[in-house]
């Protein structure tokens, strides 16, 4: 039992440290989706530097714009993605995981997090946004779209340079021209970070024990 007493302190602390990432990345992501919802109209932008801009589109599919499958069963796997992590996440928190890895979960978790809840709320709580008209909150089921119908905004735009007209199949083309969000920038991050730090861990799965746990 003495052995216990350590672990579950462990576990309390890297739980509340996951807690506080997703909370405070839920809040972020949504005021600046929202002020960006009920301030600009569609396509409209905002130069803050050359390569820099705040460009209002909405989509309705994955990250960075990507429009594969539908609507309703994007939202859905939204969901069932989002509840294996979050039950992924509780299961790891007291088996020793170093606290990186449980850094970027959470941030993986919050960043999908935040898609899902413009999926599910914005088409209730805001009329539709249009290249003439700014949006408004409404009441309730007044919106522009039914549940899990709704649109996520996205708005950080980086159009770094232009490939010169000379070049072979991108000439002319934009560099990089995906326009997304906080939320987008979490989970790709978040990736990015498992993969080229985390590979071994994340193979090991549940099975993973920390070297160091009996120290």
């Amino acid at each position: 039992m003495e052995n216990l007493e350590p672990e579950s302190r462990h576990s309390s602390r890297q739980g509340r440290i996951a807690l506080t990432i997703i909370l405070s990345v839920l809040v972020i992501d949504q005021i600046i989706k929202i002020m960006v919802k009920t301030g600009m109209s569609l396509g409209e932008s905002i130069d803050i530097t050359s390569w820099f801009k705040i460009l209002f589109v909405e989509n309705n599919g994955m990250a960075f714009g990507m429009e594969i499958i539908g609507k309703l069963f994007l939202s859905l796997f939204r969901i069932g993605a989002i509840g294996f992590f979050i039950w992924y996440l509780i299961k790891i928190l007291d088996k020793g995981f170093p606290k990186g890895y449980i850094v970027t979960v959470s941030f993986v978790i919050a960043g999908a997090v935040g898609n899902l809840l413009d999926c599910m709320f914005y088409g209730l709580i805001f009329t539709e946004s249009t290249p003439f008209k700014v949006a408004a909150m409404t009441p309730l089921g007044d919106g522009y779209a039914p549940f899990l119908y709704g649109k996520v905004v996205d708005m950080f735009y980086f159009p770094l340079w232009t490939w010169p007209d000379w070049m072979p199949l991108v000439g002319g083309d934009i560099f990089f021209s995906p326009v997304f969000n906080f939320a987008d920038s979490c989970i790709t991050c978040g990736v990015i970070v498992l993969l080229l730090f985390y590979t071994k861990i994340v193979n090991m799965g549940l099975h993973y024990r920390n070297p160091d746990e009996e120290d």
